[in-house]
C-alpha cells in the first residue's frame, strides 16, 4: 500500500493529537481540528489503511486510533518539522550555565536538573569516561575525634572523588600532611590506570613506617578509577513518569522505576547508540528490560571536537520528539562550551 500525500497528512495530524492529548483519535476529531480539505468518512478510510500499514492501532476500549512505534519512526523520519526553541528559552539556558560551578559533577547535575525542567521528562547524563585521567592532587585529611580521615582526589577532568576510611590509632595529623605530600610527588600527571608497582615501591620506600594506611590509599585510589571508568551516571525527574497517563498502571511504572536504578543499565543505553550525534529509539527499539513502552533521545557532547559524554531524555512514546530534540540540542552546545574551563 502506498504512502501518498493524503496518508501522511492523515498520520501527522494523529500524532501531534496523540501527544498533545493523550487520547485515542477519531476521525471527527482530524476533521474538526487540522484543515485537510477532506470528509470524516474519508479520513476513516485513511486510517482503516494505515492501521493495515501497522503505523495505527485501535485501543480496545477506544474507537479512535493511535500511533503505533512504527507510526512514530515514521513521523520522527519523515513528517516531523522542527521545533525552535524560543530566544528567551535559548538565553534561559546560558544563564544556567553562566553560573559559577567548580567541578564537573555540577556541570552535569545542572544539565540533567535543567533538560527534566524544560521537558518534563527523566533526564539521564553520562559523566565522561576517565580512564585516562591525570591525577591533578590527592590530599588525606584527618576527621576530627575519631580515627577516620578523608581522601580527596581530584583529576584533570575536574571530578572531585571523596572517600572516608579508618586509619591506626598512632597516625598523626603530621603523618597525613607527610603521606598526602609524598603521594602528590609521586602520583601528580600521572595517569590513574598507570598506577604500576615500580611508582608504588617509590612511595612504600619514603614513608615505610606507614605502608599499610599508604596501601589502604592506593586501594581506594584504584577503587576510583573502576568507578571512574565506568562514566558517572546522573538523574533528575524520575517522578516525571508518574504524570504520564499511558504510566498509570502501577506495573508498568515499577518496571521503569527498576530500570531507572541500574546504573549498568543506564549506561548501556547510551552505549548502544552511535559515538555522536542525536539518537532517537522508540518502544521496543529499546531493547533493555522494562522501557519497551518508553522512547529514549540522546545526544553526545563534546570539548574541542572530542566526544565527551551523552545526555539523554526518557519519556513515553508519545513524545513531544521535535521540542525534546531542540532542547537537548540547545543544552548539548551550552554543556560542551562549559566544560571547556575544565579542559584547557
Amino acid at each position: 500500500m502506498r504512502m501518498d500525500e493524503r496518508k501522511k497528512q492523515v498520520l501527522a495530524a494523529i500524532v501531534q493529537d496523540y501527544i498533545l492529548t493523550g487520547e485515542p483519535v477519531g476521525s471527527r476529531t482530524i476533521a474538526r481540528r487540522y484543515n485537510l480539505g477532506v470528509s470524516p468518512a474519508t479520513i476513516r478510510n485513511e486510517m482503516a489503511d494505515l492501521e493495515e500499514m501497522g503505523l495505527l492501532e485501535q485501543p480496545h476500549t477506544s474507537a479512535g486510533r493511535i500511533p503505533s512505534d512504527y507510526g512514530y519512526r515514521y513521523y520522527v523520519d519523515c513528517l516531523m518539522e522542527p521545533e525552535k526553541l524560543t530566544p528567551a528559552e535559548e538565553e534561559y539556558v546560558r544563564q544556567r550555565y553562566n553560573q559559577k560551578m567548580l567541578e564537573i559533577e555540577q556541570v552535569l547535575e545542572e544539565t540533567a536538573r535543567l533538560l527534566s525542567e524544560m521537558t518534563a521528562y527523566t533526564a539521564i547524563a553520562l559523566g565522561p569516561n576517565q580512564n585516562n585521567a591525570i591525577l591533578e592532587q590527592v590530599q588525606i585529611l584527618p576527621v576530627h575525634s575519631t580515627n577516620k580521615a578523608l581522601l580527596v582526589a581530584v583529576t584533570s577532568t575536574g571530578m572531585v572523588e571523596h572517600r572516608i576510611f579508618t586509619i591506626p590509632g598512632n597516625v598523626t595529623t603530621e603523618d597525613l600532611t607527610r603521606i598526602s605530600r609524598v603521594l602528590n610527588a609521586s602520583l601528580q600527571g600521572i595517569a590513574l590506570e598507570e598506577l604500576r608497582q615500580a611508582v608504588l615501591r617509590d612511595i612504600y620506600r619514603e614513608v615505610a613506617q606507614h605502608r599499610g594506611l599508604i596501601k589502604q590509599v592506593i586501594d581506594l585510589l584504584q577503587q576510583i578509577l573502576a568507578l571512574e571508568g565506568s562514566e558517572k551516571v546522573y538523574l533528575e525527574g524520575i517522578l516525571n513518569i508518574l504524570s504520564q497517563p499511558e504510566f498509570k498502571n502501577l506495573e508498568k511504572v515499577k518496571e521503569i522505576l527498576a530500570f531507572l536504578e541500574r546504573e549498568e543499565a543506564l549506561r548501556r543505553i547510551f552505549k548502544a547508540t552511535p559515538g555522536s550525534g542525536l539518537t532517537i529509539r522508540i518502544g521496543q527499539e529499546n531493547k533493555e528490560e522494562g522501557i519497551d513502552k518508553c522512547s529514549v533521545v540522546t545526544i553526545s557532547y563534546a570539548v574541542e571536537g572530542k566526544i565527551m559524554g551523552k545526555v539523554g531524555l526518557l519519556g513515553p512514546t508519545r513524545m513531544h520528539y521535535s521540542r525534546v530534540i531542540s532542547v537537548l540540542q540547545c543544552v548539548a552546545d551550552s554543556l560542551s562550551r562549559s566544560l571547556t574551563q575544565f579542559y584547557r
